[in-house]
């Protein structure tokens, strides 16, 4: 296996930074491409398209339904439209555009949701983006990708804007590790195996993904074995690499930056469900909304500390010896 893992971790980067490059020079790359704002240009570093290529971006001020709508009508003529704003916006106050102009119209638009998840953070729970993949990830046609660090970000947006169809990009507001060594090489639809194990399968997304590298380290002294798997895409779903976890390690824990109902958690569930059900664990924050303070202590707080991660992976291990126990007694 590649060492796709810097170890340690790089310097923390601000993940808008990293976007802002990326726009930049995905802009260089292709002249089809176009940045549309709901002014949230200069909190989500779009700005550094604004400024190298002012014709080609259009803001429409806070008016996210017309943000959609005015991207929906550029991609109509050719081009292809990256849609800035906050993540919670494009799953609730654009989400019918959303619904009913890219995915029923099959739109070839790509939506940039900053401010994902708990990062937000001093804005409280209603800027906080933690039903958005679930909500989004349900809308037929819709791909659903969440980068894990700044060279993620840079690897996986030119495949956004060159996959058909709308997509939905998740992104942080804030510095995250440098997680990966400059073999990384993601492809939309695939997970990537990171680290290898025999006890349980750890499947993250997003800024989880360094803190259940952490969990696996941490596990590693104690005498479990975890492999760890980055999902960057959510839909469509790796279900083939999700199904051989499950036999190969009997257990599973996804981690996530999100509500455990109906994110990465659901989907893995429902794959397993219908091909090889294991015990499973699932990270995030449990059904409720948070408040408001700071980012990391959010994350420890709601339930997704590596202690968290930790803990639940042991408690997944312990079940999966509890049903091989009943198997071995029911074949006797």
């Amino acid at each position: 296996m590649a060492n796709l893992i810097r170890d340690p971790f790089g310097a923390p980067v601000l993940m808008r930074k990293a976007y802002g490059d990326a726009l930049v020079e995905l802009g260089r790359a292709r002249k089809d491409v176009v940045v549309l704002s709901a002014d949230v240009q200069s909190s989500d570093f779009s700005y550094m398209f604004e400024q190298a290529f002012p014709d080609r971006f259009f803001n429409v001020g806070i008016a996210e339904p017309a943000l959609v709508d005015a991207a929906v009508g550029l991609a109509n003529c050719g081009k292809v439209p990256i849609v800035n704003t906050f993540a919670f916006l494009f799953a609730t106050r654009a989400l019918e555009m959303v619904r009913t102009h890219l995915c029923y119209g099959e739109a070839n638009v790509k939506l940039a949701g900053a401010y994902a998840g708990l990062s937000d953070s001093y804005d409280g729970p209603t800027h906080h983006a933690i039903t958005d993949v679930a909500i989004l990830r349900s809308l037929p046609r819709m791909t659903v990708v969440i980068p894990a660090d700044p060279l993620a970000v840079t690897k996986l947006l030119p495949q956004v804007a060159a996959w058909k169809g709308p997509v939905y990009f998740r992104l942080c507001r804030n510095d995250v590790p440098q997680i990966y060594t400059a073999e990384y090489a993601p492809e939309i639809g695939k997970g990537i195996t990171l680290i290898d194990g025999d006890d349980v399968t750890l499947i993250a997304c997003g800024v989880m993904v360094a803190r259940a590298i952490e969990a696996a380290r941490q596990m590693a002294g104690q005498g479990v074995s975890a492999r760890v798997v980055e999902m960057h895409t959510i839909k469509p779903l790796d279900g083939e690499l999700v199904e051989r976890s499950a036999r190969e390690t009997g257990a599973i824990v996804t981690v996530e930056e999100h509500s455990i109902v109906g994110g990465l958690g659901g989907a893995v569930a429902e794959h397993l469900v219908g091909t090889h059900p294991v015990p499973m664990e699932r990270i995030g924050i449990a059904d409720r909304f948070a408040e408001s303070g700071p980012y990391a202590e959010l994350l420890d707080k709601y339930g997704m500390s590596v202690d968290a991660i930790v803990e639940n992976a042991r408690r997944a291990v312990k079940r999966k010896a509890g049903a091989d126990a009943k198997a071995v007694l029911e074949r006797v």
